[in-house]
């Protein structure tokens, strides 16, 4: 994606299902998990640079030893700094304790942290707020019964913070921060201490409180819990905790919005984000990772056994698309065929685009992201030239030489558009601030046509278009093409997103502006006001229907993109200028499986959806810059 924005954060969740000294015997070295959990979290770093954290719980320690451990950075390195900070546990331990003691599991346990059986790790993309500290999972919960210790990390946005803020206030809590991870953590944490206390009630009579402790750890319900903590739960979540005596669990969101895989066998049961790093991981078969399905938890128990349970009433699956256009690993197999299909897919409007004149046609893309749709954009011109042969030798018998040059011929590709560097730049003043940004991009000269060949150049997605018209089409016009066809392998951004994309604000889509400029010239600013009056008629209710999309209505998807074609053209550029957009029906061919699509249609999965698109409208209205969830 040309246009950065931030997106999801990335979780993994390792348990040991057979005792340290089970994989040191096995392995040689103390250090299993560790390295396993670096493989999980670096395989999943696409998923955030903000900052990461682990956590560490160690099963079944005499009282008196710490069992629970964490470690969080924003350092510009956060895994390297975290796995730094480990390994230094382990030299140290083998520096003071020697190889037997390094070998030997339950002097390791009492002398030294992160080296229990249950780990905890997460990657974070900051949607709003500070990079700091305080936001990075996991989050920690502390009590001195272990069996309300709660460690908890997530990929999650919530729609109806507000409302969940009410709830743990009406139970009487006062929570110190009015966020999504201090909400969702506190109500999950008031009903595992009301799960607690009702065991504790139930055997007070009988046993001894020592007794009662461990009767809590047996007989604790996290399927309950989750079912009294989610009931009031409006996003898209994958979230994992961490229980102080070392069960955990996995929840989904009801429409599946976000990811979770896991893997188990009779050495580990592990959960990511994606499949790649369970793959790199641990080596096993792809057919062998399993998808958490939405509204179930995968619930680890203190044994090591495990259950999905349906935590929450299901919604029609809705699994974000997004994941698969840009943010997901690609060298998943179903990833890569998916974006391969949607390079594929737009031959027909590319073919359009250059009035089929393959001849004086350069074929390219930006950023890497892009490339896999590339590959599939050009298996679509070569199946199209195999058709053109084979009509051309069956209806015209061209003679030798002809049929020489229409057999030789290839479509021309180079690689034109380059990200030089992260450009940070002292010029404070716009116009000449955008001048040095235009050099983030770097070319390819000497490969164009000059004035007769056109230049068609495939992105993942445009979201604002800055970067277009700021950088790359003032760097492609400098070659002098007859015409720049900018192709998005995603469809038309529309709408914010709210469950866990930083895209929020009506005014940073470049489809949105496209539509108020044709709302001006077509004389309908009118609908604007009417909007605004059904939005804020509508605030408080919780269901309410999209009014955003009534100001898409009256134009065609191809009205759209020419507007947006009009916005992100430069000033002065010189050649002709297209942006041509994937369509909806081709995104849901090329992923059946993830058919979430609100970004692209207003179809929003949930109630909170249609009340943040519906906010986020009155506050463009109003000019109020913050997000509307």
């Amino acid at each position: 994606m040309s246009d950065a924005i931030k997106h999801e954060c990335g979780i993994a969740l390792l348990r040991l299902r057979k005792p340290l000294q089970y994989f040191i015997d096995k392995y040689g070295t103390p250090s299993y998990a560790v390295n396993k959990m670096f493989l999980l979290m670096q395989k999943q770093h696409n998923r955030g640079q903000d900052g990461a954290g682990i956590a560490n719980i160690k099963l079944d320690m005499t009282p008196g030893y710490r069992y629970i451990s964490r470690y969080r950075t924003v350092d510009h390195r956060p895994l390297e700094d975290i796995f730094e900070k480990v390994g230094r546990k382990f030299k140290k331990a083998l520096k003071e304790g020697g190889e037997d003691r390094y070998h030997d599991a339950e002097w390791l346990k009492q002398n030294y942290a992160y080296t229990g059986e249950v780990w905890l790790g997460h990657l974070r993309y900051g949607t709003h707020g500070k990079n700091s500290i305080e936001s990075c999972h996991p989050f920690l919960r502390q009590n001195n019964w272990r069996s309300r210790n709660l460690v908890m990390a997530g990929n999650f946005n919530m729609t109806n913070v507000d409302e969940l803020f009410n709830k743990l206030t009406e139970l009487g809590q006062h929570p110190k921060d009015k966020v999504d991870t201090v909400t969702v953590m506190e109500k999950i944490g008031h009903f595992l201490d009301d799960e607690n206390q009702q065991i504790f009630q139930k055997y007070k009579d009988k046993y001894s409180n020592s007794e009662i402790t461990q009767i809590i750890e047996d007989e604790i319900d996290l399927q309950k819990v989750l079912q009294r903590s989610c009931k009031d739960f409006d996003g898209g979540y994958a979230m994992a905790g961490l229980v102080g005596y070392g069960a955990a669990f996995v929840a989904r969101d009801p429409a599946g919005i976000r990811p979770a895989y896991y893997y188990a066998d009779d050495e580990i049961v592990v959960v990511a984000s994606e499949k790649p790093a369970i793959k790199t991981a641990f080596g096993c078969n792809y057919d062998d990772i399993k998808e958490i399905k939405p509204a179930h938890a995968l619930i680890i128990c203190k044994n090591g056994d495990l259950q999905e349970k349906q935590f929450i009433a299901p919604l029609e699956k809705k699994a974000c698309s997004f994941e698969r256009i840009y943010f997901s690993r690609g060298t998943d197999p179903d990833i890569y065929q998916e974006r391969r299909k949607l390079g594929e897919l737009l031959i027909p409007q590319v073919l359009k685009s250059i009035n089929f004149d393959l001849k004086n046609t350069v074929f390219s893309y930006i950023p890497n992201t892009a490339e896999t749709s590339f590959l599939g954009l050009m298996r679509g011109v070569e199946e199209y030239l195999i058709k053109i042969r084979k009509d051309i030798i069956l209806d015209k018998k061209p003679s030798a030489d002809s049929l020489e040059d229409l057999l030789s011929f290839k479509p021309r590709v180079e690689k034109l558009v380059l990200k030089d560097a992260k450009l940070r730049t002292f010029i404070a003043d716009d116009e000449h601030r955008d001048e040095m940004v235009a050099h983030v991009y770097d070319t390819t000269y000497e490969v164009i046509k000059k004035n007769r060949d056109n230049v068609v150049i495939i992105d993942d997605s445009i979201v604002r278009g800055t970067t277009l018209e700021k950088s790359i089409l003032t760097l492609l016009d400098r070659l002098e093409p007859k015409k720049v066809i900018v192709v998005s392998s995603a469809p038309q951004i529309r709408f914010p997103d709210c469950y866990g994309i930083d895209m929020s604000k009506m005014k940073d889509f470049v489809a949105f502006r496209a539509v108020l400029a044709l709302l001006e010239e077509t004389n309908r600013n009118y609908l604007l006001d009417d909007v605004l009056e059904k939005c804020l008629a509508a605030q408080g209710q919780k269901d309410q229907p999209n009014y955003v999309s009534e100001l898409y209505d009256p134009f065609t998807y191809e009205e759209v993109s020419a507007k947006i074609t009009e916005i992100v053209r430069p000033a002065g550029m010189k050649a002709e200028l297209e942006i041509v957009y994937q369509t909806v029906d081709n995104l849901h061919k090329a992923c059946p499986g993830h058919l979430g699509d609100w970004y692209f249609t207003g179809n929003y999965p949930t109630p909170g959806g249609n009340r943040v698109v519906n906010k986020a409208f009155i506050n463009f209205m109003k000019g109020i810059e913050v997000r509307a969830y």
